[in-house]
């Protein structure tokens, strides 16, 4: 079964059950703001509904990392310990690029 009929199916279920009733917005075109991509469209959706997915936490760690190395002491002990942590978060994320790319191949 392709991917596309199951989601398809858990949507069907979902409708009949009432689950998707009264939704915010219903009814209503979507928000096309950002880049209009199907990505971004998708990634704003869950973030308003509370669901971030790791690649968006992961990219807010990042700027929040790089904003506490812009601020890190000058002592290098410090300074190389805030590098190791943006470095592995900057792995990490992309990691999780990478894996997005794949799928979508």
């Amino acid at each position: 079964m392709k991917f596309s009929d199951m989601a398809e199916r858990q949507i069907l279920k979902a409708q009949a059950e009432g689950q998707l009733d009264d939704l915010k917005g219903a009814g209503k075109p979507l928000n096309m703001a950002g880049d209009g991509s199907a990505d971004a469209i998708g990634f704003r959706i869950m973030a308003e509904a509370g669901a971030l997915p790791r690649e968006i936490q992961l990219r807010k760690a990042v700027e929040e990392q790089t904003r506490i190395l812009a601020a890190a002491p000058a002592d290098e002990e410090g300074r190389k310990q805030a590098m190791k942590k943006l470095a592995d978060l900057q792995l990490r994320l992309d990691i999780e690029q990478e894996a997005r790319r794949r799928f979508y191949r």
